[in-house]
């Protein structure tokens, strides 16, 4: 809001805090208390030309505060399973590992068709789950994956007005821009890509850019890459270490200033997301780290699995101070970060409490299954989805572990549960007769 001439100072100052007011509230949706570390919604929302994201979107990966904290509007059921809650259910072809995006009254989603090698993009309508429209963008140009990868695992962006898509194909990362209507605006080379394990980098919108790392081993052009939202045009780009690495940047305010964050490739780095330029970089986090990087009290915390096991606490103040670090190995889920403590979810289903300032351990217990699903927290709990097709149910809480809900549905799922509004969205594998991609919807539902 601009400042306005008025004759009556006080109420301007009146005025003014009644807006700061407002704006945290909106900001810190879904958490009861104001962290040091915001996301940057403000700036990551206000300015849209379209401005048709709202409370109940989830437009990006880990969700509107890219932290993995749905917004107080999410209200999902806590217990479901094929006959129970269970809203609709769409056959999905092929195979991924991205999580849907929801906007307005569409669910948007990435998936790969191995045996004719064609990636695609898919709208589904919210509330029946039926397949409005699906675009091939690439065809041909596979390479060799890790089996627990799939060649669709970034999960797409939206500003409200248009998608932002992302695939390794034929050698190199490409990013493609939608309308919401699946019609292409552009596409960008974003650079040459070695494989190691495959890639699972999704885009960053910040302001007019939307931004896509491209951690690549050998011969590729590692880098980070801001194109305008627009027209796709290059911003600016900076280059990154040649080792394998398969985090999504994300995008915060910390110590006064937005900054763009990365782990891996043997770093903790924050970026002026406007520029590229390095804020503070310092060693730390191993080089394969897959999991995005959280924040809170100023904290960012990270998390790697190859060739060290470290999750690490590194000062955003550009102290480049490390507070603490274990070699606890969380590889592939996401940290999440609330109300002053660190949760974390191993790939074999330990799960942890940390005190986000010193990483004293609160308590450590087993979830059952594998894990290469991200918790999300959501209506004051935390939901994780097993390899298994489970989705666990627990409180956040320094006490003790406390699993509330053990829910199956379907037999394999590698992507993480989406929330907005009552509905919760599952990407999930049935296996009875063949297997079988689905996206699913899960609402408490009247009794039958």
């Amino acid at each position: 809001m601009s400042p306005i001439a008025v004759g009556n100072r006080s109420l301007y100052l009146v005025l003014l805090s009644a807006f700061s007011l407002l704006l945290m509230i909106g900001l810190t949706a879904g958490s009861p208390v104001l962290e040091a570390a915001e996301p940057v919604l403000a700036k990551g929302v206000v300015g849209l030309p379209s401005g048709k994201l709202t409370d109940t979107d989830w437009p990006w990966w880990r969700g509107p505060g890219r932290n993995g904290i749905a917004p107080a509007s999410a209200q999902p059921p806590v217990e479901w399973d094929a006959a129970k809650n269970l809203r609709w259910k769409t056959p999905i072809p092929g195979r991924g590992h991205s999580s849907p995006t929801v906007v307005g009254d569409r669910v948007f989603l990435t998936t790969a068709v191995e045996a004719k090698k064609s990636q695609l993009a898919l709208c589904l309508d919210r509330a029946t789950g039926k397949l409005l429209w699906q675009v091939e963008l690439h065809q041909g140009g596979f390479d060799h994956n890790n089996k627990k990868n799939s060649f669709a695992s970034s999960t797409i962006a939206c500003d409200g007005q248009r998608l932002f898509v992302v695939f390794w194909n034929r050698g190199a990362i490409w990013t493609t821009s939608l309308d919401l209507q699946g019609k292409q605006l552009w596409q960008v080379k974003v650079a040459d890509f070695v494989s190691h394990q495959g890639y699972s980098s999704s885009p960053v919108i910040y302001q007019d850019l939307v931004v896509v790392a491209a951690d690549s081993k050998g011969k590729g052009n590692s880098c980070l890459l801001a194109m305008n939202r627009q027209t796709g045009k290059e911003v600016w780009r900076v280059k990154r270490p040649k080792m394998p690495n398969y985090v999504s940047p994300t995008v915060f305010n910390l110590a006064g200033k937005d900054q763009l964050l990365m782990a891996g490739c043997d770093l903790m780095s924050g970026f002026d997301p406007q520029t590229g330029k390095v804020i503070w970089e310092c060693p730390g986090s191993t080089v394969e780290c897959v999991g995005s990087v959280v924040t809170t009290e100023g904290l960012v915390f990270a998390s790697g699995g190859y060739p060290k096991h470290e999750t690490i606490c590194v000062r955003a103040d550009g102290s480049k101070q490390i507070l603490w670090r274990n070699r606890v190995k969380v590889y592939v889920p996401s940290l999440l970060a609330h109300q002053g403590y660190v949760y974390a979810v191993t790939d074999n289903g330990v799960s942890y409490c940390w005190e986000a300032k010193t990483g004293k351990e609160m308590w450590k217990g087993r979830l059952p299954g594998g894990f290469s699903s991200s918790p999300i927290l959501a209506a004051g709990r935390i939901y994780i989805t097993s390899e298994q097709g489970r989705t666990l149910v627990f409180k956040p809480s320094p006490q003790g572990l406390e699993v509330i809900a053990n829910n199956p549905l379907g037999g394999e799922a590698f992507a993480s549960p989406v929330f907005s509004g009552e509905d919760l969205f599952l990407r999930t594998a049935f296996l009875e007769n063949g297997r079988q991609e689905y996206l699913c919807c899960v609402r408490k539902l009247p009794a039958r």
